[in-house]
């Protein structure tokens, strides 16, 4: 007599498209994280403390030149001697940033700086430096840029870890034959150890489990039909094949939800009666 063919349930899609979405997700916060604790926000620094320059410049440059006797080498002269205002703490700025840093060289430009527009000075100033022309309304202290690469490791952490199970789950199965179960982590079960089979999370969440006690060792199994076989009518629904299999086997406790009939009132029997 031809022994039943082995039930096979490999990891579904449905569990391999959200390990592969989580991956992603982790993976491209881990670049951002990393991107701006490295050198980001140290760039969106040196924009905003540049960026504060120019309209004192402007201001400066209207109050030499309130006679209309300025002239361009004097005001050459005075912005040539001046330097950008940073905080103290150098760790807040780009690594490779030359201190002190003299004011832009458009400072200096006695006709650009002229008509007294600072906002269109810096447009044209960042275009050239390739700098954000929308500076941020604050600097990151180094707390905050430190924030970043704590945040940066927690999520390539959660990155890796999500790999792992996607690696180790693909290459895993859950098995049944007409004398044992086979579970995810390769231990096979008899279906003569098995003790109790809890279905009560089966038809909501695909989830079963397995209390076994014999040659195969002692412990609970784990069953989960929405990562390895799953429902799907249009493949034959191999969770609910292989759950079949192991019920024609199985000869332990079941457990599962049973619909319990709402009893009936005492108006509503008189009113019968």
């Amino acid at each position: 007599m031809k022994s039943p063919e082995q039930i096979v349930c490999k990891p579904t899609p449905w569990f391999t498209l959200r390990a592969v979405a989580m991956l992603a997700m982790f993976s491209v916060f881990s670049v951002l994280f990393f991107v701006d604790g490295s050198t980001g926000y140290r760039k969106k620094n040196l924009a905003y403390y540049v960026h504060a320059t120019f309209e004192p410049a402007t201001k400066e440059f209207s109050k030499m030149n309130s006679d209309g006797n300025l002239t361009p080498a004097e005001w050459k002269a005075f912005a040539s001697g001046q330097t950008v205002g940073f905080p103290p703490d150098p760790n807040v700025l780009p690594k490779d940033l030359e201190l002190p840093m003299p004011w832009p060289e458009i400072l200096a430009d006695y006709d650009r700086v002229k008509p007294l527009q600072p906002h269109l000075l810096w447009q044209e100033y960042s275009g050239e430096q390739r700098m954000d022309k929308t500076p941020p309304e604050h600097p990151f202290d180094a707390d905050k840029i430190h924030e970043q690469i704590i945040v940066f490791y927690i999520c390539l952490a959660l990155a890796l870890a999500t790999l792992f199970f996607l690696v180790r789950t693909a290459r895993r199965s859950i098995r049944a034959d007409d004398e044992a179960l086979s579970t995810a982590d390769g231990r096979r079960i008899p279906y003569s150890d098995m003790q109790t089979l809890d279905l009560r999370k089966w038809d909501t969440k695909g989830i079963a489990l397995v209390d076994f006690d014999g040659d195969s060792g002692r412990g609970r199994a784990k069953i989960d039909g929405l990562t390895y076989g799953g429902f799907k009518k249009e493949q034959d629904q191999p969770a609910e094949q292989l759950m079949a299999r192991i019920r024609e086997n199985f000869s332990g406790e079941l457990i599962e939800y049973t619909a319990v009939e709402p009893k009936e009132s005492p108006e509503a029997s008189s009113k019968g009666s």
